[in-house]
């Protein structure tokens, strides 16, 4: 089975991985130098200590009368090394090559007075003898046991100790190089010229600070930029009124004819598609409404009973109970857009309000008119776009309602989805966000 590992896709936990690994290693070279020069001073330290000890106890076992040297044995020993009075057990001579430090100690305090011979004692761990004899020929053995210098008991301790305050340390740096870019990214998401701009705040670090102005200075150019192009175009559709209104009123004084005919409907055109496009730049800048508390099931009986007022096949199913802060003109505007359309080319339009599990709210208007292909259910939120490919504008219209309709929508922080119905259709579903 082969495992592969793979980078962290977050900077927070790629940020995270470094410092962590850097600490750890930094900490493990450092506890490895302590350790290291703790074991080298703690093992000049014993065996200094061993070459005095032993020669000092050696020199009052042959002092010592032979019945008194058994009742010495005990002071005399130590925790790795101890002393017996008999050859030792049997082993095997020690190998020149494998020679432990201990046993040169030992040679450089007595081995000048008692010649030594050492053996291994075999067994699970480091164990040898050195063999000597006293002035009077008795035998005497210093049985050793090397060990290794054991650690304090408050170590593992500290290193834990040690170990949380590094991933706490870590967490917080995270976190202070993280939230400025997580509020940047946040603000780009919820970046939209219809709505008012929230400022980002320019206070912290430079880094941070510059970054803010930055985000903040380019939000104002956006919205700046779009304001004048809505100014634009409305003005030029304004402006183009006068002369049609002009063009209209003479025509009226020509002669009856299929010629002043044709013009007239012409000039009836043009002054729809001006009125459309004015209808279209107003509702780039949707966020011009003041928000209003709306009874929603209110709000859409009182529409439905105007169209069918009207004579109009439109009829509403569902319930909401919801009362949500929105913008009334423009949530009219997009639903007015949607039914028309559906009246236009169904005949009739079905309004069915529900509420999400999530608490959002959706609001379709679906017909069982001839739907729209698949390939071309984005493009027809495009400005213009027309599915009806005629110069007809009684049947094509300009393409500018689906288009008003789905920015009014953003508009209103909501999102306009199309899709065909099952046995023939269109459905158009408006999603509003959850009630406050």
């Amino acid at each position: 089975m082969n495992f592969a590992l793979h980078w962290p896709r977050t900077l927070a936990s790629r940020l995270s991985l470094i410092f962590l690994i850097g600490l750890i290693l930094a900490q493990a070279l450092s506890f490895g130098a302590q350790y290291y020069e703790r074991y080298e001073s703690a093992k000049n330290t014993m065996l200094g200590n061993l070459e005095t000890d032993v020669s000092t106890s050696l020199a009052i076992l042959d002092r010592l009368p032979a019945d008194e040297r058994a009742n010495w044995l005990q002071r005399l020993e130590r925790t790795n090394y101890s002393y017996l009075l008999n050859e030792g057990s049997p082993g095997t001579p020690m190998a020149a090559r494998d020679v432990p430090i201990a046993v040169t100690s030992i040679q450089d305090a007595i081995g000048h007075e008692y010649p030594l011979t050492f053996t291994d004692i075999p067994g699970p761990k480091k164990h040898f003898q050195a063999h000597l004899k006293l002035k009077d020929g008795s035998p005497v053995t210093i049985d050793v046991r090397p060990s290794m210098v054991p650690l304090s008991p408050w170590l593992p301790a500290v290193l834990l100790g040690q170990l949380a305050l590094m991933i706490a340390c870590t967490w917080l740096a995270v976190r202070i190089a993280i939230r400025p870019l997580t509020r940047l990214a946040q603000a780009v998401e919820t970046l939209d010229p219809n709505t008012h701009a929230i400022h980002l705040n320019e206070k912290g670090p430079t880094e941070v600070a510059y970054a803010a102005r930055a985000f903040n200075a380019m939000q104002a150019r956006i919205a700046a930029y779009l304001k004048e192009r809505m100014q634009l175009l409305a003005a030029i559709s304004h402006d183009l009124q006068t002369p049609i209104t002009r063009m209209k009123l003479r025509a009226e004084f020509m002669d009856d004819s299929s010629e002043k005919d044709k013009l007239w409907n012409d000039l009836g055109e043009m002054e729809h598609l001006v009125r459309e496009g004015v209808a279209y730049a107003r509702s780039i800048h949707g966020a011009t409404e003041e928000s209003r508390r709306t009874d929603l099931d209110s709000f859409l009986d009182s529409l439905v009973f105007d169209y069918q007022d009207m004579g109009k096949n439109v009829q509403l199913d569902g319930k909401s109970a919801a009362v949500i802060n929105t913008r009334p003109h423009a949530l009219r505007r997009v639903l007015v857009n949607l039914i028309d359309n559906a009246l236009k080319f169904a005949g009739a339009a079905e309004l069915w309000v529900e509420t999400k599990a999530d608490g959002s709210l959706s609001v379709k208007v679906m017909d069982r008119g001839p739907g729209i292909a698949e390939e071309e259910l984005a493009q027809v939120m495009e400005p213009f776009y027309r599915v009806e490919n005629s110069r007809n504008r009684s049947t094509g219209g300009t393409g500018l309602g689906l288009a008003i309709a789905q920015q009014l929508a953003l508009a209103i922080g909501g999102s306009l989805t199309l899709s065909n119905r099952e046995g023939g259709g269109l459905c158009a579903e408006l999603k509003l966000p959850k009630p406050q």
